[in-house]
């Protein structure tokens, strides 16, 4: 991957995690278009070996795996790296996709998906990793007890630091670039996903919802992030 602003974004490396044979292949198949070394695993003990011997750009990961849930693998992840995460999933239930975030998941794919949408996805989980490798020069943020470095990607919350998905990463700087404007969910849509697919709303206040939870001084007042009834959010920064 390299930089964004219309530089390739290609990979060099993804691990597809699928238990089914036939699904892995047509995944790892699909993926070729855009990376020349997709690597496959069809256990836990597999995909955890390949996520430290390769370190993949971008994990596609089943949850039904035979020696355990895929749900593992994320969280282990997410105590020492930052590689986006897409789940593939039959579990389609707010509940269920709220769970996901929790364990760290960048994004959802329900099973079965299309390889259109699967290609738009990565690239676009892609494009979010690559601009949040090249950022370096976005402001430092304290307020309220909590500070957000943008350039060394922190977050500190009444002194304890907050481990954030690249997704809540775009999202947190797509809010705090605004400069204290609002910004429409769809607006967010376009910026932090840049995909034709999905249900927009839901998706942005279920992940509005779990940001909030890492970044507010009190998650069920929210003083950070203010919704803006009929318009959207905006990040409420020192003036």
């Amino acid at each position: 991957m390299t930089l964004p602003h219309g530089e390739s974004v290609d990979p060099e490396r993804i691990l597809v995690v699928e238990d089914d044979d036939a699904l892995r292949a047509a995944v790892a198949h699909t993926l070729g278009a855009l990376c020349p070394d997709v690597r496959t695993a069809a256990t836990l003990a597999d995909a955890f070996r390949e996520t430290a011997q390769a370190q993949p750009d971008l994990i596609v990961l089943d949850l039904g795996l035979p020696d355990g849930d895929g749900t593992q693998l994320v969280t282990k992840l997410r105590a020492v790296a930052d590689v986006p995460v897409i789940v593939l999933s039959g579990r389609d239930t707010e509940d269920a996709k709220v769970a996901l975030l929790d364990a760290g998941a960048d994004d959802f794919l329900i099973k079965p998906c299309g390889a259109a949408e699967l290609l738009a996805r990565v690239r676009g989980q892609l494009r979010r990793s690559a601009t949040s490798q090249a950022a370096r020069s976005w402001a430092r943020v304290l307020v309220d007890g909590v500070e957000i470095d943008l350039v060394s990607q922190r977050v500190v919350r009444n002194g304890v630091p907050q481990r954030l998905t690249p997704t809540e990463w775009a999202l947190l700087r797509a809010l705090v670039l605004q400069g204290g404007r609002p910004v429409s969910p769809k607006q967010l849509w376009d910026i932090v996903w840049d995909r034709e697919f999905g249900d927009y709303s839901t998706h942005v206040r279920v992940h509005i919802t779990h940001l909030r939870r890492k970044i507010e001084p009190n998650p069920q007042v929210p003083s950070l992030i203010i919704t803006e009834p009929g318009v959207g959010y905006r990040f409420n920064g020192p003036r």
